[in-house]
């Protein structure tokens, strides 16, 4: 692959994974849509796209329930922390979490981080911690919470899909799974009648989270990867909270706080830190 092919599918995908944020937030706001039917038409969305790059047959054969679990569960949280944080706010979250999740469940198992990293996840934890604590401009704690639950819940995912295996592949079967293991959810919404508003921009912007900025966004990153080194990959993705900030300022009138900007250069910066002064890494 070229530098320049490298460059634009690695631009598209950067895209793609700020844009989920954008969308999620753009189609909560105004209560276009509930939180159950975005994220199971998101995650079925995602679906159809995968199986049709890959097959629906091989994709079944690939994946597991256990990444098909945390697969939904990010999905699920990520939608409802979106009801009361900014775009930007929850980009960070979700970000700092996945990685710190990572990196943690690295370290527990043996693996050496050294002393930069070590300065940097502690950089990256007291970051976090600093955006949470009371104060002017801190984030709706409950959301905030749901958001870094949601992180974990990817971390884990990612975690599970290492090894053997084509990523694309594995990547629809879980979706495909996860459709299957939401079903019952979106049934008992439906019973229920709770949280199954719908309008035609709402199931727009869903179909789009999850055919474009999800499915068709991670096949561009696998490939995208393929000219990435590890630890490139994993800085370049330090470029995605600061773009759906920049998505939500510009497209939703967000505000752009200090506190937002200075926990984000101290988060990204500790993150930095931890993916340089690693052996290896892994990326999203």
């Amino acid at each position: 692959m070229t530098a320049r092919a490298t460059i634009l599918l690695t631009g598209f995908a950067l895209f793609a994974f700020a844009g989920n944020s954008v969308l999620a937030r753009a189609a909560l706001i105004d209560g276009m849509i509930g939180v159950v039917p975005f994220t199971a038409i998101r995650i079925l969305s995602g679906a159809v796209v995968l199986a049709a790059l890959v097959g629906g047959a091989s994709g079944l054969r690939s994946g597991s329930w256990g990444g098909a679990a945390s697969l939904l569960g990010y999905a699920a949280l990520f939608t409802l922390a979106y009801l009361k944080l900014d775009t930007g706010m929850g980009a960070l979250l979700l970000f700092a979490s996945v990685q710190i999740t990572m990196i943690g469940w690295g370290a527990r198992s043996g693996e050496r981080l050294g002393r930069i990293a070590g300065v940097g996840v502690l950089l990256a934890f007291g970051g976090l911690v600093g955006l949470l604590l009371p104060g002017q401009a801190r984030p709706d704690i409950l959301s905030a919470l749901l958001m870094i639950a949601s992180g974990v819940c990817w971390g884990v995912y990612s975690l599970l899909g290492r090894g053997p295996g084509r990523a694309l592949h594995v990547t629809a079967g879980n979706f495909m799974r996860a459709s299957l293991l939401g079903a019952p959810l979106v049934g008992l919404a439906l019973y229920t009648g709770s949280d199954t508003s719908l309008t035609a921009t709402g199931v727009g912007l869903a179909v789009l989270s999850g055919a474009v900025t999800s499915g068709l966004g991670y096949a561009v990153w696998y490939r995208a990867l393929q000219g990435l080194t590890a630890s490139r990959a994993g800085i370049v993705q330090l470029a995605v909270p600061p773009m759906a900030a920049l998505g939500g300022v510009v497209l939703l009138s967000e505000p752009l706080t200090m506190r937002l900007v200075a926990a984000s250069a101290i988060i990204l910066a500790g993150i930095a830190l931890a993916i340089v002064g690693r052996p290896h890494s892994n990326s999203k």
